[in-house]
């Protein structure tokens, strides 16, 4: 069986990774990984295990015992751990605030990055667009395809506040920040690493940021078959 083809997507909140990820995915026929989401059900796990992800020791304990399953399919957005399906409650805010402290506990951070690659080489599709905040440094430097989708802050903090149905885009803008600088002490997700192609979505709608995208898995893609 052919390797699974890996295109890798990174980029800071209200960028438009998820939904054009989605898009692009559905468009290829590939499979769509949404890796904030194991990071949400690692955090589910260790409070629903009467943890607390500031500890890093109850983090390491919690992924001894975790077990998600993750739907690729980009129109089906379900995750289970184990046999609870955790799809609504990894939203929830409680979840949400305890997130950080998961990616900040490097040890497990290393061991869920191994599980990404095992998912996607696990996986039964054509190929695979995994988007997150290190996929192109650290989870897969070394895919076909890595994109950095960036956009001006204030264009980021007025999509996400429309996604969140928020009327105050400041309050959203601030919490985006902070969000931010928080993971940006774990990983630079705001520049795009050497062989990574940065798409700027500022000026782009939603078809145009997905065409761009589509446009340079292409050209990888024709570079792959061509041997370049």
């Amino acid at each position: 069986m052919p390797e699974t083809f890996f295109v890798g997507i990174d980029g800071p909140a209200g960028s438009g990774k998820s939904s054009v990820s989605k898009e692009a995915a559905r468009r290829l026929g590939f499979g769509y990984l949404d890796t904030g989401s194991v990071y949400r059900a690692l955090a589910w796990h260790v409070l629903n295990q009467g943890g607390q992800t500031t500890d890093p020791a109850a983090v390491e304990a919690g992924f001894a015992t975790f077990e998600p399953r993750i739907s690729l399919d980009p129109d089906v957005r379900t995750i289970a751990v184990g046999e609870t399906d955790v799809t609504k409650a990894i939203r929830t805010p409680e979840t949400t605030a305890a997130v950080a402290g998961v990616a900040k506990t490097l040890s497990v951070r290393a061991k869920i990055n191994d599980l990404f690659r095992q998912i996607v080489a696990d996986a039964d599709l054509p190929g695979v667009i995994v988007e997150g905040r290190d996929i192109t440094t650290v989870v897969a430097p070394d895919a076909p395809v890595r994109i950095l989708l960036t956009a001006h802050p204030e264009v980021r903090a007025a999509r996400r506040s429309k996604e969140m149905g928020a009327e105050d885009v400041a309050k959203v803008a601030e919490a985006m920040r902070q969000r931010d600088a928080s993971d940006s002490t774990v990983v630079d997700f705001l520049n795009a690493a050497e062989g990574v192609t940065a798409v700027d979505t500022t000026h782009l709608n939603f078809d145009q940021s997905v065409d761009a995208v589509l446009s340079v898995i292409d050209e990888r893609r024709e570079e792959g078959r061509d041997g370049r």
